[in-house]
């Protein structure tokens, strides 16, 4: 092959691969961007309680642009050493608590799956092979909070996995690539909580404006101050818990909670709008922030 057509090959390659990528990074036709948001969860309980909390999530809801599909990662589907996305048409509702009332695993979220978009996250996720799965479905992280933001449950719905055995900027670096999906009409929701130790919670505290104990109320105020900061250093302290200090130890014991608050903040655009939606505690150590970018 000689040198001039080697170079007309190379230059159309680059080209394809400019097209391909302007492509994806624009929404389709009669689509809105999404924004990303983050959700504390909380108790399961959150799910039928009529609370300041789910007043804000379904005031919340009414105010968000209905999306294609959701993309929940929740704190609750963990797969140490992989990730996984789920594929099903029909995703069951999955009940992975013990000891509520009767009426909580009464509850049903039939939201149809979005196997169609779980193909596309595969495709457009380079940092490792998601593989395809059946075997979960939507858990507390998920259909609790999504019973109040979009309770006529008809909008597809489907969650990708979380790497337990995975640090912190990974989590953030998969974020970064669902970052595509925005443009595609997707609405990506990280599920966890910010403070989140169960050992730690007071039982029977009514919801409070401010944490019970000083390292609860000390490592939210720290992750509000670097989220509003919104600098390349504070991103990165994001991602290493550890670098706050001691608060860190009792705020963050173990870090199911704190991975999906990554892929939600690793999903947005330097520069992109915040908005602290709700901040308080529940159970006195548990913080209950939600946050929305875009």
């Amino acid at each position: 092959m000689n040198t001039d057509r080697r170079r007309c090959l190379l230059a159309l390659s680059s080209l394809a691969m400019t097209l391909q990528t302007a492509h994806a990074a624009t929404p389709a036709r009669g689509t809105t961007e999404m924004p990303v948001i983050f959700i504390g969860h909380g108790s399961p309980m959150n799910a039928i309680a009529d609370n300041d909390f789910t007043r804000t999530l379904k005031a919340w809801g009414r105010r968000l642009p209905r999306p294609v599909a959701i993309l929940s990662v929740s704190a609750h589907w963990l797969t140490p050493g992989q990730s996984l996305v789920d594929v099903q048409a029909r995703p069951r509702t999955i009940h992975d608590f013990g000891g509520f009332p009767r009426a909580l695993y009464d509850i049903r979220y039939p939201a149809p799956g979005a196997p169609d978009v779980a193909a596309e996250l595969q495709s457009i996720v380079k940092a490792r092979r998601v593989q395809g799965s059946d075997d979960w479905g939507l858990d507390h992280g998920t259909w609790t909070v999504l019973r109040h933001l979009y309770p006529e449950a008809d909008i597809p719905t489907f969650q990708l996995s979380i790497d337990y055995a995975a640090p912190g900027p990974f989590h953030h670096a998969m974020g970064r690539e669902l970052a595509a999906l925005r443009a595609r009409g997707v609405l990506i929701v990280g599920s966890g909580n910010i403070v989140h130790n169960l050992r730690a919670t007071v039982r029977g505290a009514e919801p409070s404006a401010r944490g019970m104990t000083e390292w609860a109320q000390d490592f939210d105020d720290a992750v509000r101050q670097a989220l509003d900061e919104r600098s390349f250093q504070s991103e990165r302290k994001l991602m290493n818990v550890a670098s706050f200090g001691r608060s860190a130890a009792m705020a963050v014991p173990t870090p199911d909670h704190y991975w999906p608050f990554l892929y939600a903040l690793g999903a947005t655009e330097p520069g992109e709008a915040l908005q602290h939606v709700y901040q308080g505690f529940h159970s006195g150590t548990l913080s209950m922030r939600c946050l929305q970018w875009g």
